[in-house]
């Protein structure tokens, strides 16, 4: 590996990941608000609703709306649910009594002038069997009870839609057509095919990563005792050099990290907008290219038709000496990532993102090092840290999660920050995706094939060793998230929360058990006498 390549390339995805989330998310369907108080009547979730609509007996479109703090439950399947008629309310913001008497339909009234319980009173009295409110905006605003209203007797369902499914809606019956639509909430699948797949997708990450950098630090080991063997301090020197693409992270560099990314995930939350999107749709193509380019490079040099190009090298200006290889693929890269970038809002647009975001992780756990344990507890804990501050405590400062708003990309017109592996929600009625970011991977990563490094420079076995145990207590710790996420109807979830304590824990206990704690904590790698000594020592 070219180590000014490298280098530059470690500094740009750090930067990438300042940017990237530690969030698992499946979208919430089910809005838990403790801040407005719930009273008998008026304790009801904010969920959303369907709203499938038929024009003069033709199926149209259908919207999503917001079910209020009161009145009864929606239904949760679509054949259970009544199609009704619609009518429009006169006055529109049905304050006072309907002019024309109601016979069970849904009626249509917008929002202002009076309170929402006193609508669907009014709504209620007058026969209506729904309320549907239009917001003034393409908002979706949460409807609670009035102060002094402590018990409600509301028998209707009442449901909030955006401005623009109103008045599509009003249009539509105003120009004389007979619309009919049914109200229902349905409930997410106890658990999608996504989240399987998106497991497997981090763990085998993680465990690509992890052999990829453990075969290098033992390449590197073999070859520096071929040196001392030899004596050569010219190659000594050369080996010395080479070896400065990998780079260690420090107790003071894991510390600053968090901090930084707190200050960048804080512009993120401000400054969320369409253009700082594409700012960072461009800078994750351009780690992407390099992740990919380097990935591909290694797999291909593995064959012997590529690794006579792969050693040859050609001087290119401002880079230095470039491999033929890397050259060759290097333009697949950059179409790839280019390809995606315009086409990133179609549905399949997530298989290229998981592409360059995979290659990007792999690229990160193969450049970046935890030297020992020591460092690897510092990181994790501040990251544990870093995500249980911005996905929980960051609502009462901001009114809400900064992590997940972030992860969402509120505001910015998109679907989130590219920083994200994510799978579409295949038996979800909901659809959305299930993602993961890129620190929920990367971070524990570091420690796991800190931990196989470990046990090849050991000689352990797979058993004996500690790659095992931190591998399957990651593994343990993602599918743990899942299983909060489902508990949380969908609701944003701190990856590291249960993954850091399974993985520190799981390695602090089996390297106190087996005697090697201070090794693991302090050097990081295990003893291994100088060859000049082995040499004396077998003759």
């Amino acid at each position: 590996m070219n180590p000014r390549r490298s280098f530059s390339c470690l500094w740009f995805v750090l930067g990438l990941l300042l940017y990237s989330g530690s969030l698992v998310s499946g979208g919430d369907i089910v809005h838990h608000d403790d801040s407005i108080p719930q009273r008998p009547g008026c304790n009801n979730n904010f969920v959303l609703v369907k709203v499938p609509t038929r024009v003069d007996g033709k199926e149209k479109e259908e919207f999503v709306g917001v079910g209020a703090r009161f009145g009864p439950t929606l239904e949760s399947k679509e054949k259970h649910a009544t199609l009704i008629k619609l009518a429009i309310a006169d006055p529109p913001d049905c304050c006072t009594t309907p002019k024309h008497n109601l016979t069970g339909e849904v009626i249509l009234v917008h929002r202002g002038n009076c309170s929402f319980t006193t609508k669907t009173k009014v709504a209620e009295s007058a026969g209506a069997s729904a309320i549907l409110i239009i917001n003034n905006s393409t908002d979706l605003f949460k409807m609670v009870c009035e102060k002094g209203e402590n018990v409600l007797n509301i028998n209707i369902p009442v449901v909030m839609l955006p401005i623009d499914a109103g008045r599509s809606l009003e249009e539509t019956v105003n120009s004389n057509s007979i619309v009919t639509l049914q109200l229902y909430s349905p409930k997410r699948p106890a658990v999608d095919v996504a989240e399987v797949f998106l497991w497997l997708m981090a763990v085998g990450t993680i465990l690509c990563a992890s052999y990829w950098s453990a075969w290098t630090a033992r390449e590197e080991a073999i070859e520096q005792d071929k040196l001392l063997k030899d004596g050569s301090d010219e190659l000594l020197q050369v080996s010395t050099t080479s070896s400065r693409g990998v780079v260690e992270i420090t107790v003071i560099s894991a510390i600053l990290f968090v901090v930084v990314a707190s200050c960048f995930l804080i512009m993120l939350y401000k400054l969320m907008s369409y253009w700082f999107i594409e700012v960072l749709v461009v800078l994750f193509c351009i780690g992407g290219v390099e992740g990919l380019q380097t990935c591909l490079v290694a797999f291909l040099s593995c064959f012997r038709w590529f690794r006579r190009i792969g050693e040859s090298y050609a001087k290119v200006p401002f880079l230095g000496a470039v491999s033929y290889l890397t050259l060759a693929v290097c333009p697949f890269c950059i179409v790839s990532a280019v390809i995606w970038a315009v086409y990133r809002q179609y549905p399949f647009a997530w298989i290229g993102q998981d592409i360059l975001g995979i290659s990007l992780i792999i690229t990160v756990l193969q450049i970046v090092r935890v030297p020992n344990l020591k460092v690897g507890v510092v990181l994790l804990s501040c990251g544990f840290m870093y995500d249980i501050f911005w996905v929980f405590v960051s609502k009462w400062w901001f009114r809400e999660s900064v992590m997940i708003v972030v992860a969402r990309g509120d505001k910015s017109g998109e679907d989130g920050i590219p920083m994200l592996l994510k799978i579409p929600r295949m038996f979800d009625p909901w659809g959305g995706y299930s993602i993961i970011g890129f620190g929920d991977i990367i971070l524990p990563g570091l420690l796991v094939t800190f931990a196989l490094r470990y046990d090849w420079l050991a000689n352990k076995r797979l058993k004996s060793g500690y790659f095992l145990g931190t591998m399957s207590a990651y593994g343990l710790g993602l599918l743990i998230t899942y299983i909060a996420l489902n508990l949380m109807d969908g609701h944003g979830q701190p990856a590291l929360l249960y993954i850091v304590p399974f993985i520190l824990g799981t390695l602090i206990v089996l390297g106190h058990k087996r005697g090697d704690l201070k090794t693991l904590w302090t050097s990081g790698e295990p003893e291994r006498p100088c060859p000049h000594v082995r040499l004396q020592h077998q003759s």
